[in-house]
């Protein structure tokens, strides 16, 4: 991506939107919108410092919402251009509250609240489509309930607690056990403020909260005129504290007991080879499972992996030979079975029912977490993308191509490569990017040699 950046022939529009198309191959008119950032590009040198001071917690998206980030942000740490953006939706500013810390902080002076979108018209020869794909979303099949059972998550999930810079910082916790540890911080502060006001009423009446409250359950209290004024409040808050004390203890009991996950499952398939939704195969799945097995087995050797599917799929160069090595190096078992149901087991463990098709018995099995692979599907607005730049689309959404040319779309000049084209690999889909710029190039080039 840095040389992408720093090319001399390639103009990066990050944060920009095609809104419009005209003209015919190799000659082109696009419109872009150019979104507000409300930061200022050339000045923002992405130190961060705005993002420490912001006051405004939002779910981040990019950790697949395991994570908070601020109202002012950057995607990800390696994003190109090294720059912020504020989040409209949750800027108290540009909410009409008051704020501005962010402005303050900046010693670039790239906070630009009064920053406004602006259109761009382009001369284009040739247009590439590679918008990528989304995850197909696993709530359409109840019977994993990936929305009522924390420990049941995606693959994509699944490889953000794998990185170093993700929510779990590399160790392999469970969701659960994530908020055992949340609720517990939040409860350790909601007792030291709690504990404040205690101590205001010990300091008052010269008594200890507790001794105050077993005093006045047993009637054995002598309630002077001050005393009586803020019995009752006292007695309110010492009871409070006391549940919080007695649920902190439970907490502390159970945050001790917690270890990263020791035994995992992924179910393959989740939404592809499916007639209810994909019929195809998205192409990558098996071969992501078994890369975050093994990595999750180089972050802990007592990790165990279970890979439930109809079949593995290793069908690149050096696929199999690195299936086997799976097998053999990182304790993974390969089970050839469709996993029909999930259930909660104790602990919020998860618990897998399957036809072991070897014995050809149904077996209950629990796990400390689930990974679900789940389908390669067309990103949400293709529709519009392709209304926008008057194309088809197939019959699974994605991008229509030329049988005889793959990467030519149904309008000339206009190529598709990646999982905008089909469901493929990285290595695949690098193949298929280089061909999709020769083809424009040979697009910019008829034309030229034309005028």
């Amino acid at each position: 991506m840095l040389d992408v950046g720093r090319h001399p022939n390639i103009e990066l529009m990050a944060y920009s939107e095609l809104t419009g198309i005209t003209g015919e191959a190799g000659n082109f008119t696009a419109s872009v919108l150019k979104k507000a950032r409300y930061v200022d590009a050339d000045k923002c040198t992405g130190c961060g410092a705005c993002a420490e001071v912001c006051p405004t917690p939002v779910s981040d998206l990019y950790n697949e919402g395991h994570a908070d980030r601020k109202a002012v942000y950057s995607w990800f740490a390696q994003g190109i251009p090294s720059t912020h953006a504020i989040d409209p939706d949750h800027c108290r500013v540009l909410q009409g509250k008051r704020c501005g810390i962010c402005a303050k902080k900046c010693e670039a002076d790239a906070i630009d609240f009064e920053q406004a979108e602006q259109t761009v018209e382009l001369k284009v020869g040739a247009v590439i489509v590679a918008t990528g794909y989304d995850i197909f979303d696993p709530v359409k099949m109840p019977e994993y309930r990936y929305a009522t059972l924390p420990n049941v998550i995606t693959a994509m999930e699944f490889e953000r607690f794998l990185s170093a810079s993700g929510p779990t910082e590399g160790h392999i916790y469970r969701p659960s056990d994530r908020k055992l540890k949340s609720e517990k911080a939040v409860l350790e502060k909601k007792i030291a403020k709690l504990a404040k006001t205690l101590g205001r009423f010990e300091k008052k009446h010269g008594q200890n909260s507790l001794d105050f409250l077993v005093a006045l359950t047993t009637n054995t209290l002598e309630l002077t005129d001050d005393l009586a004024k803020d019995a009752q409040k006292w007695a309110a808050k010492a009871k409070e504290y006391k549940a919080m004390a007695d649920r902190l203890d439970i907490l502390d009991e159970k945050v001790s007991a917690v270890t990263t996950a020791k035994k995992l499952a992924f179910i393959q398939c989740v939404g592809s080879r499916d007639m209810r939704f994909y019929p195809f195969c998205s192409g990558y799945c098996c071969m992501h499972s078994i890369k975050e097995a093994i990595i999750a087995h180089e972050h802990d050797n007592d990790t165990r992996s279970v890979i439930f599917g109809m079949d593995i799929r290793a069908v690149g160069k050096g696929f199999e030979e690195y299936k086997v090595r799976g097998e053999n190096a990182s304790r993974i078992d390969y089970k050839r079975s469709r996993v029909a149901e999930i259930t909660r087991g104790e602990n919020d463990s998860p618990v897998l029912i399957y036809e072991d098709t070897a014995t050809r018995k149904i077996v209950k099995e629990e796990y400390d977490l689930v990974i679900l692979a789940t389908a390669c599907a067309p990103v949400k607005n293709t529709p519009q993308i392709a209304e926008t730049l008057g194309i088809d689309l197939d019959r699974f959404g994605f991008f229509k191509t030329d049988p005889v040319n793959p990467l030519d779309a149904s309008r000339e000049g206009i190529f598709v490569c990646g999982c905008a084209h089909s469901p493929m690999d990285i290595p695949e889909s690098v193949a298929q990017a280089s061909s999709a710029a020769a083809r424009a190039v040979q697009t910019v080039m008829k034309s030229q040699k034309a005028s």
